[in-house]
């Protein structure tokens, strides 16, 4: 096989990886390199890019409006896939902010919250405000959105909320 079918083969076999699901440059960099050397994976990746067919921080905004749509989760957690499918840096910023632009974190916060409060019908409410908030900190929220939030939702137990959010927000940053 001539070196122009080899890479015209690394192309094509990217191109059936993305009519199944959207991936991340890292990951077809990834796959290709299982059967390719490393010029024919970066024309491909090239040729991908320059087609709009790899973008990662478009991928990155489909992907934290979907975590945060649909899942609930926060920006420290949906920031952390996104490093873990190897979207970075700028990339990976400029699609979760794309994403927190179009739907309120607060909003999720709240609805999540008013979950998690229903299921915990037997506890002493203070008991179970800490237990919401603790659960939507490990969801990825800030600490101090999430004290917000849950504050106003029950005003009427906000003091059990005191404390939590400083021992907090040094762990969720990372």
């Amino acid at each position: 096989m001539r070196a122009r079918e080899r890479a015209e083969s690394a192309y094509q076999g990217a191109l059936r990886r993305l009519a199944r699901r959207d991936h991340t440059e890292a990951e077809i960099r990834k796959a290709l390199a299982k059967g390719h050397p490393a010029p024919e994976v970066d024309e491909a990746v090239r040729r991908l890019r320059q087609a709009g067919y790899l973008d990662d921080a478009g991928l990155a905004a489909r992907f934290a409006r979907g975590r945060l749509a649909h899942q609930g989760q926060g920006r420290y957690r949906i920031r952390q896939a996104l490093r873990a499918r190897g979207v970075a840096g700028a990339p990976a910023e400029k699609g979760l902010a794309a994403a927190l632009a179009e739907i309120p974190e607060a909003g999720v916060v709240d609805e999540m919250a008013q979950r998690y409060w229903r299921r915990r019908t037997g506890d002493d409410p203070r008991l179970r405000l800490r237990r919401v908030w603790a659960a939507l900190v490990r969801r990825g929220f800030p600490a101090s959105l999430v004290s917000e939030r849950v504050g106003a939702l029950w005003p009427r137990w906000r003091d059990a909320l005191v404390g939590l959010e400083a021992e907090d927000e040094t762990v969720t940053e990372g």
